[in-house]
């Protein structure tokens, strides 16, 4: 099933336009929406998930006109916003099988095969027993995993589910997505670049409420072939060298000096090195390019 949206645009009573006219298609596996902070992700996934309705455009999943018809997109939607909820005093276990009654699984042997199911899926076999309030963040996301899959969706969508978690759990976090999304539409949101390097095989990058490109990681990174390039310098360098080139990234060295990363289609000057194009190479360019041209 494809996810096709058309001329979508979403603006709010304050005035920002949170999505401007934008059309995409999206179909089965992990697909990455990429964007910074305030870029119209959050919108665009509580547009699509029917928890607010556009100005214009369309929807469709398959044969479902979403806008028009939100209950039958929700029978077969999983969604994880931002922030999951407040948990009672219940555990995993508890609540999971309260979430699959509230999902219309009546049958009580049916409601455990599928909670033991999705709690084994998502690694919280073993603490299945512990209340939920208690678990880490990490837990917490793999749990909002598992309610979603309770009524076996069809299209999932994940709202910046690995911000706050520390790299481990950020990991089993990614691992369990991973497996989930080979036979589904996974829409996962977030402005961490490694994220979608790791996890997706189609990406947009979203800023402003626009689709700024729509590709796939290996195909963006191929793109800039021959055109990025690293030199060291020091920090009293960088505002000179940032007013010759395209500085895309800055890092700190040991010794306290900056690598550059500057985007070039030709060599800048004898000093640079050739570097091996990254998808954060990619991300940044499409801002870069996306920012306003400023006029005096």
């Amino acid at each position: 099933m494809k996810l096709v949206i058309n001329n979508l645009t979403k603006t709010y009573k304050n005035g920002v336009k949170a999505i401007d006219n934008l059309s995409i298609e999206i179909g089965i596996g992990m697909f990455g929406l990429l964007g910074p902070n305030g870029a119209g992700k959050s919108s665009l996934m509580r547009t699509i998930a029917t928890l607010q309705s556009p100005d214009s455009g369309s929807i469709t999943f398959g044969d479902i006109n979403v806008l028009e018809d939100n209950m039958s997109l929700r029978k077969v939607l999983g969604y994880l916003p931002q922030s999951f909820g407040v948990y009672p005093k219940m555990s995993a276990e508890e609540l999971l099988d309260y979430f699959a009654t509230l999902k219309g699984v009546s049958n009580s042997s049916e409601r455990k095969a599928i909670v033991t199911q999705v709690l084994e899926i998502t690694n919280l076999y073993d603490v299945r027993h512990k209340y939920v309030a208690g678990y880490s963040g990490g837990m917490k996301q793999r749990f909002g995993i598992a309610q979603l899959l309770l009524n076996n969706p069809k299209l999932i969508i994940v709202d910046e589910p690995t911000a706050g978690l520390d790299p481990a759990e950020r990991h089993r976090f990614l691992n369990v997505l991973r497996e989930v999304g080979t036979n589904c539409t996974v829409i996962f949101s977030t402005h961490i670049v490694e994220d979608v390097k790791e996890l997706c095989n189609e990406m947009a990058i979203l800023n402003g409420g626009k689709i700024l490109k729509h590709t796939t990681p290996q195909e963006a990174t191929k793109e800039l072939a021959n055109t990025i390039w690293t030199k060291i310098i020091t920090r009293e360098e960088l505002e000179e060298n940032a007013q010759k080139f395209n500085i895309l990234s800055s890092n700190y060295n040991q010794d306290n000096s900056l690598n550059i990363r500057v985007f070039a289609t030709e060599k800048p000057s004898d000093d640079f090195v050739k570097a091996t194009p990254q998808l954060d190479d990619v991300y940044f360019i499409a801002l870069k390019e996306d920012e306003p041209v400023l006029t005096i």
